[in-house]
């Protein structure tokens, strides 16, 4: 049966009617990817699997919440909707207002936006437009705009893009027939690791619960995912944004990650709660690390992710090697964005293509010199 997107499939979990106009892109189904060489070489007795968002359509997460978001403005009768935007969020935007057929405004911070997003919101049609500012100014701006024009807001703010990123959770417990011990995640608007822990929250199986033809006799089989536990949740920030480890909101927020570079988060009691409820904790990143994390994802898994991401993995690395994570442990790590996003920043800290003669002798030299 086709795959048409996560809220067909978990339509039943979800803020929909069967009168609701979806708006999908087939969303979701993203991969669940075991780490074989990094545990390995690392040396910790760990599994580790990466939770890869960035094989969503438009190459991010967002568009779990996006779809929901548009979804639900189209049926209010928006026609169309604005958001402030480091990046994920205006690309995810632009592409399901194309979907919808409904107007685009994006308010990105000039300068500080990755190209390959950029790319995405102009193709798509949106109306971007830069501030002399960064995304709180956006954020604040387009709150006011939201309020007194006809457009909706699709930010995190919005109820229901958290709606649609909770489904990470279900597929994660699917995967693995239960929830992990651990799932590990970047931290910067802080809407995701809220929706994970509402997500693997709504999933939990009470004790008492039966399939309801048994009396409690026999195991449990629902429809819907369910896991008998809720993971530990780890936030992870960039060092140079992480108001959530100063304990007060940054004004002026910088790293590499431009994705998580936000220094007032809107889902910040939300995220606060994930963490204290969880037994859980936040966690920071120099750039230099959340860098070598994504080379070490990349050269010895295969998995190409944006800086972002990677501050996630980051994280981890930093809590095993500190201890904090029990050997033998389950552990998900949320890669938020692909690599293409930020093609710019991959290229800087790779090495640079070897220039020879188009001759197979200067060419087999070469070779010989890696083998």
């Amino acid at each position: 049966m086709r795959y048409s997107g996560l809220i067909e499939k978990y339509r039943d979990r979800l803020p929909v009617t069967d009168s609701t106009p979806i708006i999908s892109l087939a969303e979701g189904n993203t991969p669940l990817i075991e780490l074989v060489n990094l545990p390995k070489i690392l040396g910790h007795e760990v599994k580790i699997f990466a939770k890869f968002e960035g094989l969503n359509p438009t190459g991010s997460f967002k568009d779990r919440g996006m779809t929901m978001a548009v979804t639900k403005a189209v049926e209010a009768g928006s026609k169309a909707i604005i958001c402030a935007s480091t990046g994920n969020t205006s690309a995810a935007a632009a592409a399901y207002a194309a979907r919808a057929n409904i107007g685009c405004f994006v308010l990105i911070p000039e300068g500080k936006i990755a190209l390959g997003k950029l790319a995405q919101a102009m193709m798509h049609g949106s109306t971007v437009i830069q501030i002399q500012g960064n995304f709180d100014d956006g954020m604040r701006l387009v709150q006011e705009l939201a309020n007194d024009m006809p457009v909706a807001l699709v930010n995190s703010v919005n109820p229901y893009r958290l709606q649609g990123q909770k489904t990470i959770a279900f597929e994660v417990i699917e995967a693995l027939g239960d929830a992990p011990d651990y799932h590990v995640l970047p931290v910067g608007n802080a809407g995701n690791i809220s929706a994970h822990w509402m997500g693997y929250s709504e999933s939990v199986r009470k004790e008492t619960e039966a399939c309801g033809l048994c009396n409690g006799q026999c195991p449990y089989h629902p429809k819907e995912p369910r896991a008998s536990k809720r993971p530990i949740m780890v936030g992870n920030q960039a060092a140079g944004s992480a108001p959530f480890l100063r304990g007060e909101m940054v004004k002026s927020p910088e790293t590499i990650a431009t994705a998580i570079r936000i220094g007032h988060p809107m889902s910040w009691n939300l995220a606060w709660a994930a963490v204290r409820e969880s037994g859980g904790w936040f966690n920071e990143c120099t750039d230099d690390e959340i860098l070598a994390a994504q080379m070490l994802l990349a050269k010895h898994e295969g998995v190409f992710c944006e800086p972002s991401s990677a501050t996630g993995f980051a994280g981890l690395i930093k809590d095993l090697t500190a201890g904090r994570i029990k050997a033998g442990s389950t552990i998900v790590c949320t890669l938020t964005g692909h690599g293409l996003k930020d093609p710019d920043t991959a290229i800087a800290q790779s090495s640079q293509p070897h220039l020879v003669a188009a001759d197979r002798g200067a060419i087999g030299e070469l070779i010989s010199r890696f083998l």
